[in-house]
């Protein structure tokens, strides 16, 4: 009985089915050879798509980098070259565009760490940096606060998100579990000696600790710290 014909290659199957490897297995579990059997190819075929290992990242980051939320600029129409003015504040924008990169990176941990290291960044990845500086920007910022003000936010949502991809627990319940745990490892002359420890290890047995609480407390401490740069 004939084989069906398989899909037909192209570059946009290729990147596809590499992040779904990766959202997977980790991108330690993604190479040419691992992909091109999934596909049902040579791995030589893949390279008529990708050059590289380091392209094929290059074009999964950019994917994730489609996934966030880019924040409107100001008398600039992202898409349809339209001149109207947005209605959203610019700390909305630039809170819902951090709340839109921490859900992008968890549903693809592997890219923590990667986002801003490609050398060859791709249009999306470039559409989302340059929203974000002209939202700043056509909101009064200065070019040196706007810098400080991306940076700050960018170092906070990657660093949560790297926080969250390592600790060793998911939700609120699970974090009081490992509290209690923890807190029963501890001899007691220890913790006489660290008292203020002692008060987060039975504050999180009580109460556990909330991802999403922590990362929105954080968020609004930085954006107040922000709006102060505005003029």
């Amino acid at each position: 009985m004939p084989q069906p014909p398989r899909p037909r290659l192209t570059s946009d199957t290729v990147l596809a089915s590499a992040l779904a490897r990766a959202d997977a297995a980790g991108l330690d579990a993604l190479s040419m050879r691992a992909l091109a059997a999934e596909l049902g190819v040579v791995p030589m075929a893949l390279y008529k798509h990708v050059a590289n290992k380091d392209e094929l990242i290059d074009g999964m980051v950019d994917l994730v980098w489609a996934e966030v939320e880019p924040p409107a600029i100001r008398g600039v129409a992202a898409e349809a070259g339209s001149t109207a003015a947005p209605t959203v504040p610019w700390h909305a924008a630039m809170r819902a565009r951090a709340v839109s990169l921490r859900e992008a990176l968890r549903r693809h941990p592997w890219a923590v760490g990667l986002m801003e290291s490609r050398m060859r960044p791709g249009l999306a990845n470039l559409a989302a940096h340059n929203a974000m500086m002209g939202c700043l920007r056509e909101a009064g910022f200065s070019f040196r606060a706007t810098v400080h003000a991306t940076s700050v936010l960018d170092a906070y949502v990657y660093g949560f998100a790297l926080q969250e991809k390592t600790l060793p627990f998911d939700t609120p319940e699970e974090s009081g579990e490992a509290a209690a745990a923890k807190g029963e490892t501890v001899p007691p002359e220890v913790a006489l000696r660290f008292p203020y420890l002692l008060e987060v290890v039975a504050e999180l047995t009580r109460e556990g600790y909330d991802y999403d609480e922590e990362f929105a407390t954080g968020l609004d401490l930085i954006l107040e710290g922000i709006e102060r740069l505005q003029p």
